[in-house]
Formats: structure tokens, sequence, C-alpha cells
């Protein structure tokens, strides 16, 4: 094997590399706990980090009407609490798996909705 065989396989197979780097990762994740935190950055003209804030955003949307649905039907509200934050908090987990992963994989159920906003 010559050389340039060599390193082009080691360039290719770098032990350590994260799946994520060279993308703004951590915007990402901050943008599934405080949506728009990003916008406030240099991170906004991202397109990585403009997915997981559209994600972000709406996953803080269903959280609100969740919470408003609770609210309006004490009785059933009870019931289905759980249920709803459970929900909840497993997609937040998934939305900042994708984002630490470089992932733009919408969230079940929810992340359809995003592709819908424009800024």
């Amino acid at each position: 094997m010559d050389q340039t065989t060599q390193n082009s396989g080691q360039q290719s197979q770098q032990p350590g590399a994260k799946p994520g780097k060279g993308k703004n990762t951590m915007m990402a994740v901050i943008a599934y706990i405080v949506f728009f935190v990003p916008l406030l950055t240099d991170a906004k003209d991202d397109p990585f980090v403009k997915y997981h804030v559209k994600q972000g955003m709406v996953l803080f949307i269903a959280a609100v009407l969740a919470w408003l649905i609770i609210s309006a039907l004490p009785v059933i509200g009870i019931l289905i609490a759980p249920i709803l934050d459970i929900a909840i908090i497993v997609l937040l987990i998934m939305g900042i798996i994708n984002a630490v992963n470089g992932v733009e994989k919408p969230l079940p159920l929810i992340g359809f909705f995003a592709e819908n906003f424009k800024f």
C-alpha cells in the first residue's frame, strides 16, 4: 500500500471522532431546552441548528397544549397528565439524542409540523 492510500484510510476512520463533529451540536441541544436561545446567537444561520430549533419549538407548543388540556379537563386531566408528561419527556430526550448524534430526524407524532415553520 502506498502512503496516500494509508493516509486516506486513516482520515476516514479517526478514533474518537464524534458523530456530530463540525456541527453546532451544543446549540442544537439547547434548542430543545429553550428553543429561542440559539436564535439570539450566530448559530441561527446554521441549517442544522435551525432544524432543531423548529423541532424544539414544536415540542414546546405540544407541551403547552398538553398543559392546557390537563388544566381545562381536571377529571380527565388527572388521568392523562402522567401519560402526556412522559410522552413530552421521551420526545425531549429523543430530540437531544438526535442533536448530539448530528442527525436531522423528525420527532415522532409531532416532528412533521416543524417543516411548516419558515425563518
